[in-house]
């Protein structure tokens, strides 16, 4: 199973939305192959609570400004780890320790990235080096 083009689309419209509130460390993983209720997943870092408060705050806005439907988010409170859900894309908004802590990338190593690098304004090359 491949990522749907609405899928790829909220992928893109989070990123650049992360990227704009100056997040760090902005991965796109393709889960669908392994997960039945989600596509993709998203990691962010972002370095003080505010700053997750106001990554998801860019991301849940240009999401619905978009046409996406976003249906759960969770962890706003405590703002080390959000969870934001909508249309098949799993946004995790992390302060870094929280992040190295549940290593996602880790878990979930085997399945193929998303390349959003033109939504963070460099190249695959930087991304990847």
């Amino acid at each position: 199973m491949a990522v749907s083009d609405t899928v790829l689309s909220a992928v893109h419209v989070a990123a650049k939305a992360a990227a704009d509130k100056l997040s760090d460390d902005i991965v796109a993983i393709d889960v669908s192959s392994r997960l039945p209720f989600v596509d993709a997943f998203l990691l962010v870092s972002a370095d003080t609570d505010r700053q997750v408060g106001a990554v998801v705050s860019a991301v849940e806005e240009d999401l619905l400004e978009a046409g996406f439907k976003v249906s759960r988010r969770e962890g706003l409170q405590e703002a080390t780890w959000v969870a934001l859900e909508a249309d098949g894309l799993l946004v995790h908004v992390f302060q870094p320790e929280e992040r190295h802590y549940y290593g996602l990338e880790r878990l979930w190593k085997d399945c193929p990235r998303i390349d959003v690098s033109g939504d963070l304004g460099i190249s695959q090359t930087a991304v990847t080096a």
